[in-house]
């Protein structure tokens, strides 16, 4: 039993190691293969890198001689065109040569030219300097004068004659610089109107107030009329209830109380409770009010025309030149513009323009008073000057804008002029009716004086007059000088603003009839 187990035990030895022979064995052999796929693998992949090493080398070796060949041809490109720009230096170099040398001829036969002509002019001045005193000492002889007497008698005579041309001289200077002066005077005043403008109102010493209807009239005047008493008693301003439909009329000739009676009058309206009490409360209400609207119009004046450190009382004053008017224009607006005015001239000659501004703004303060007190507005500036502390360069330019005393200084002549200026400009001020057509009818009889002169038009409210001539007795070389006839008559018996037209027509007609 013992013997057939070990004899199992080594039969199972012998056949295990049989099985591990052939199991190495057939491992062997797959390995073998496998190594062998592996190897066969390796050498395709090498000669495939090998390959494609000499292809890339091949590339690269393409590439180094294109590469070569491009930077030999750029060279021999750059080599070419510098040669080139070497051989133009060199021609230019060359030609310049030539010139230089063809030039170096030329100053060289100028300078035997000039030495040539340096010895001629030697002789020359030599026979000149004999010549002269040959012709020095044969004016001696023939005069009977040394040459430092007719040296002396020659400067004599010269300097009378440079005396009589000098006093010629002065005074055509003096005649050009008195038109210059003119003429710049001119220009610098038509400069300073172009540059300032302001508006203006109608002259009126009435107000109207509009009324919602003629049943307010009666509430106005109140029973037995005393609604119009006290309103009248509290302004100072008669109302005129008339026929007039739906208005009433105030006037005053004082344009403050006209105008405080005009507030009042509207507040009542609009309130409807018209009665005294209620009236003297409308009129206290209207007086603060309007004294409100005085001193913000006069602060307003001296913002706009830029002048600082008036005195209250001053600003006040100019401020009831609002409702002060003069020939139409407005005496505040006036003020203003001559301020204006005063500032442009004072800027144009070179002189303080803050003062200017203030003595033409100050120039009619007497204007807010002249109403109340005794005197001209003159008379009454001045004294409101001196007593608010104006300087005297200012009260002597109000004193002297109309010319009642001589001006001190020229901003006093400035004030004058832009004054002038101010109420002269066309539409400043408003002409009566009266002198308005008696222009016009002037203006029209002048023209018709003339020879062949059919009819004539003043037009344009007299800044043109249209003269219609008879063709048969005026030619159209003969209009011209009749057109400057008519102007020159015109300038000088007629006064008037600006310009006027002279316009003439001539016409012919023919006329035919068809039958």
């Amino acid at each position: 039993m013992l013997a057939v187990i070990i004899a199992i035990i080594v039969t199972a030895v012998i056949t295990g190691l049989i099985t591990l022979a052939f199991a190495n064995n057939y491992h062997s052999k797959v390995s073998a293969n496998k190594v062998g796929s592996a190897e066969e693998k390796a050498r395709e992949i090498i000669d495939k890198a090998v390959m494609d090493a000499e292809s890339r080398k091949r590339e690269a070796m393409l590439e180094a001689k294109e590469e070569a060949m491009k930077t030999q041809n750029e060279l021999e490109k750059e080599i070419r065109e510098r040669r080139a720009e070497i051989q133009r230096t060199e021609n230019r170099i060359a030609q310049k040569e030539e010139n230089l040398d063809r030039k170096i001829d030329q100053v060289e036969r100028r300078e035997d030219s000039v030495s040539a002509r340096e010895k001629n002019l030697e002789k020359q001045k030599a026979e000149v300097a004999k010549l002269s005193q040959q012709r020095v000492q044969e004016l001696e002889r023939i005069s009977g004068l040394t040459s430092e007497q007719a040296k002396e008698y020659l400067l004599q005579t010269v300097e009378e004659d440079a005396k009589i041309d000098a006093a010629k001289l002065v005074k055509e200077s003096i005649a050009q610089a008195k038109e210059e002066a003119n003429k710049k005077a001119k220009e610098i005043l038509v400069q300073s109107i172009q540059k300032c403008a302001s508006d203006h109102v109608a002259e009126a010493t009435i107000s109207v107030v509009p009324l919602p209807s003629d049943e307010m009239k009666g509430r106005i005047i109140g029973r037995e009329g005393r609604n119009i008493r006290t309103l009248e008693t509290m302004t100072g301003v008669e109302l005129i209830i008339d026929d007039t439909p739906e208005a009433v009329v105030l006037s005053a000739f004082d344009p403050v109380r006209r105008e405080i009676a005009r507030v009042a009058l509207e507040k009542l309206i609009v309130d409807g409770r018209i009665h005294p009490a209620r009236i003297e409360e409308t009129v206290d209400y209207a007086k603060r009010e309007v004294e409100n609207t005085i001193r913000e119009a006069g602060e307003s004046a001296i913002l706009e025309v830029g002048v600082q450190g008036i005195h209250p009382e001053l600003v006040k004053l100019l401020g009831r030149m609002k409702y002060r008017t003069s020939y139409g224009q407005n005496a505040l607006k006036h003020s203003i513009e001559v301020a204006q005015l005063c500032g442009l001239l004072a800027a144009e000659v070179g002189e303080d323009v803050r003062l200017a501004k203030r003595a033409g703004l100050l120039h009619d303060i007497g204007k807010a008073v002249d109403h109340e007190r005794e005197g001209s507005h003159i008379q009454l500036g001045v004294e409101l000057c001196r007593k608010y502390k104006e300087s005297q360069l200012i009260i002597n330019a109000v004193e002297a804008h109309h010319g009642d005393v001589e001006p001190d200084s020229l901003i006093a002549c400035l004030v004058q002029a832009a004054d002038t200026i101010s109420a002269a400009r066309p539409g400043a001020r408003r002409e009566t009716m009266e002198a308005y057509t008696q222009r016009l009818q002037q203006l029209e009889d002048i023209t018709n004086d003339f020879k062949g002169v059919d009819k004539s038009f003043a037009i344009q409210a007299g800044r043109e007059i249209r003269v219609m001539v008879v063709p048969e007795q005026v030619n159209d070389a003969e209009m011209v000088l009749l057109a400057r006839d008519i102007a020159k008559r015109i300038e000088s018996e007629l006064k008037y603003p600006g310009q006027i037209k002279v316009n003439v027509i001539r016409e012919s007609r023919v006329t035919e009839v068809a039958k």
